[in-house]
């Protein structure tokens, strides 16, 4: 079964300085049918204007994974990180028992724009940890590189959690396959182009609840970016 997210159905916020985009209910914006799927709990699309950013704030007991597509993203936390993130890197959080945070548009003339992902964690009150990685794109290029794992396997990301993420970079009329174990769940997330998805039409910011798939053809329509997710 597939269920379609259409990024016109998303919850929107618009502060001036901030443009979001909440797949699931997410700070005002509250739709009871969309609180989540399996242990997503959040995917915000975000433009942050030139100058910008989120204030210094509190997180605990959850592992947040961020990527950038566009501009810099300036972090730095309570752990003594400081970084800047810029197009194609990752950055994952573990909140743990507590962690604050801020994150900042450091250009003068570009706005940053990047998606902020939340999983609920396995177990609570684990050390909160931070960590960032690029991966090249000759590893993208027209196949699903897994980027964050469980036991942080293949160089990936490590999630406390029982899940994995995939990135891939699509020319147009190429494809990709997946394979599910049964009982797995999986969610896709175009972050530009279109793609089929078993035959189902998704367009840039289109998102989908997969289950009881065994198996996941995504093929390309025009040159594509996406990340899809395996999840208990």
């Amino acid at each position: 079964m597939i269920k379609v997210r259409k990024a016109n159905d998303r919850g929107h916020a618009d502060h001036g300085w901030l443009n979001s985009h909440h797949t699931f209910s997410f700070a005002s914006y509250r739709d009871p049918t969309q609180m989540g799927f399996r242990a997503l709990r959040v995917i915000n699309e975000d433009r942050v204007a030139a100058g910008q950013g989120f204030g210094t704030h509190p997180h605990h007991d959850m592992e947040i994974v961020s990527y950038v597509l566009q501009g810099a993203l300036e972090h730095k936390d309570s752990l003594g990180n400081g970084e800047v993130l810029r197009p194609g890197e990752f950055q994952r959080i573990s909140a743990g028992t507590g962690i604050t945070h801020s994150e900042f548009n450091p250009l003068a003339d570009e706005s940053t724009h990047f998606y902020q992902i939340w999983l609920q964690p396995e177990s609570s009150g684990i050390d909160p940890s931070y960590e960032q990685k690029r991966f090249d794109d000759n590893e993208l290029s027209n196949t699903l590189r897994l980027v964050a794992s469980p036991d942080a396997a293949d160089g990936s990301l490590l999630i406390h959690q029982d899940a994995r993420i995939f990135l891939s970079q699509l020319d147009a009329d190429h494809s990709v396959q997946a394979t599910f174990a049964a009982g797995r769940h999986g969610w896709l997330q175009v972050l530009r182009g279109s793609v089929t998805l078993n035959g189902e039409a998704l367009e840039t910011s289109d998102g989908a609840a997969i289950s009881d798939e065994s198996t996941l053809v995504i093929t390309a329509t025009t040159d594509a970016e996406i990340m899809l997710f395996d999840l208990a």
